[in-house]
């Protein structure tokens, strides 16, 4: 097979007419030709740090949504439905994965749970990591999010980053806002990549401690306005992300195809944005997928121009997957369900609090916009019987255990959302998944509570008048339907929010990180309200 176009070599940094002669899935020739040509041929696009289950689809309805724009393969860290299911997760994810050409790389949870002060699934401990790492199907030890454990040298993680060490795999990393004696320590073992810098100042700290920065736009977190300079000033020493993406911006607005939209658009060079988008993901991990060179898999893409960048065509192992004229490539449709759900219905008094009589202040979490972290207000003006108060945009927020049906319900309060009317719950609550719900009143919590409950498992809207509802009965994070379905279920969802007077763009995503305790400043576990600066639990009233 040859495949004639304007040949992108990144490697001499040069463009030229030419074909790509192709044997048995591997690239034989790359040679000139004297005609002109139609469309650039470049090397095909790598997600280096993403969660597939927060596409809401499972691996192989997933490469259905990305390979159309250009991705060939990704970088996966399956502890999403690791935190739920344990090894059993993760191999589910393995196997739906190989159902598609999509080069599926996945990772060793490093830290199932998340930590001690939530209530989880499935515990992942040192051994389990170690036969995980073992494996020639598990490519690298995933972000280690505990980094306190690090810091402080705790036995179970230091003894899966010495498991890492000794089968050569690469450790991945996840500290936001570390610096200083306590980022060279975390980085002196071996800690290679982040992903979660918010600001120049922290990411070229790390890169000049020998780190890779993997530049995040998802839903939720999105940094690559911030960072994307990094392109131009260390393009060796960074790659692209989407850590979470929702199916609906899977669909309308793309994948890592997008984020190098962005980098043309912004004057960077086609061949640096190659390198980041492609190239530092394969020589950091180690991985099996060609650049576009003889000897190599024939995995690349045809785009239109180095304007617009749409793509034509997506060839894996030599295999057109996507062709924008084509039909489409055939897939195999089962699905298999696996969930781990044990949770009985609530009832509203379990959401009721008391206050204090010495209670000065209550501490609200703060959200911020496009961010993970958040920051702590203090509210002074609340008054008898503690529900939220709509005029000042402070809503109740719940995380019930949905392991232990015998579990009392985590509560607190975040400003943010601008709910005006109803409430929304959902089962993806990072990193455990118990249900985390906010709402404007007791009533109206209950109420998507237990319909996220009946359906064990999915994501649940009152707009204080009708109930809707997507169900995710794969571990409570995916569904069996497809892509499209799902995106414009979500879509719905995200609109009828807006109605209720949501202001968030990802209002179910921004949701879903409140119980994400490893990300500073102020979250809520099923167990009660954490200070993630400090790294304990605290109190929701100053006296």
């Amino acid at each position: 097979m040859i495949i004639k176009g304007n040949i992108v070599d990144w490697t001499s940094r040069t463009i030229f007419s030419g074909e790509v002669n192709i044997q048995n899935g591997i690239i034989v020739s790359i040679r000139p030709i004297p005609e002109s040509t139609n469309g650039f041929i470049l090397p095909g696009l790598i997600d280096s740090h993403v969660h597939i289950e927060s596409s809401m689809v499972t691996p192989l309805e997933f490469s259905r949504m990305v390979m159309p724009h250009g991705t060939v393969a990704v970088v996966s860290d399956p502890h999403e439905i690791g935190n739920v299911l344990g090894v059993e997760g993760v191999d589910y994810m393995i196997k739906s994965g190989e159902q598609s050409p999509l080069k599926f790389f996945f990772g060793a949870p490093s830290c199932v749970p998340a930590t001690n002060f939530e209530n989880s699934g499935a515990i992942i401990d040192s051994d389990e990591v170690e036969k995980l790492l073992s494996r020639d199907d598990i490519w690298f030890l995933s972000e280690i999010m505990n980094f306190p454990g690090v810091i402080y040298e705790d036995v179970s993680v230091m003894s899966k980053i010495t498991a890492a060490k000794k089968f050569n795999k690469p450790i991945d990393g996840h500290a936001p806002g570390l610096a200083g004696k306590d980022l060279n320590k975390y980085v002196s073992h071996g800690i290679s990549t982040d992903h979660e810098c918010f600001t120049l100042e922290e990411a070229l700290a790390k890169i000049n401690l020998g780190m890779k920065i993997q530049i995040r736009e998802g839903s939720a977190a999105k940094n690559f306005d911030t960072l994307s300079t990094l392109i131009q000033s260390h393009p060796s020493q960074v790659m692209l992300c989407t850590d979470d993406s929702h199916p609906d911006d899977l669909l309308s607005r793309g994948h890592i195809d997008y984020l190098f939209r962005k980098g043309l658009s912004l004057g960077y060079s086609v061949f640096d944005l190659i390198q980041v988008s492609s190239v530092n993901a394969v020589n950091h991990y180690n991985l099996p997928i060609g650049l576009l060179r003889e000897g190599d898999a024939a995995d690349f893409i045809v785009v239109d121009s180095l304007e617009s960048f749409h793509v034509i065509q997506t060839y894996i192992n030599g295999v057109e997957v996507y062709n924008r004229l084509g039909s489409e490539l055939e897939l195999p449709s089962i699905v298999n369900v696996i969930n781990h759900f044990n949770c009985n219905p609530i009832s509203v008094e379990l959401l009721k609090l008391q206050i204090p009589e010495l209670a000065k202040s209550i501490k609200v979490i703060d959200l911020i916009e496009g961010e993970l972290v958040t920051s702590t207000f203090n509210w002074k003006t609340f008054k008898g019987q503690l529900t939220a108060s709509v005029s000042e945009d402070i809503l109740k927020l719940v995380v019930v255990n949905r392991y232990n049906p015998r579990g009392i319900p985590g509560i607190g309060f975040v400003r943010g959302f601008g709910l005006k009317k109803g409430a929304i719950a959902g089962s993806i609550a990072h990193d455990s998944h118990n249900i985390i719900a906010v709402g404007t009143s007791d009533e109206n919590l209950t109420l998507v509570i237990n319909d996220v409950i009946s359906n064990k498992g999915g994501l649940s809207l009152f707009n204080g008048e009708e109930l809707f509802s997507l169900a995710l009965p794969i571990a409570g994070l995916m569904s069996d339907k497809s892509g499209k379905v799902v995106a414009n279920m979500y879509e719905k969802l995200n609109r009828e929010v807006h109605k209720m007077g949501g202001k968030l763009k990802a209002p179910f995503m921004s949701l879903s990180f409140l119980s994400l305790l490893v990300m500073p400043e102020l979250k809520l576990s099923d167990k009660g309200l954490f200070d993630g600066k400090n790294f304990n639990f605290t109190q929701l009233f100053d006296e």
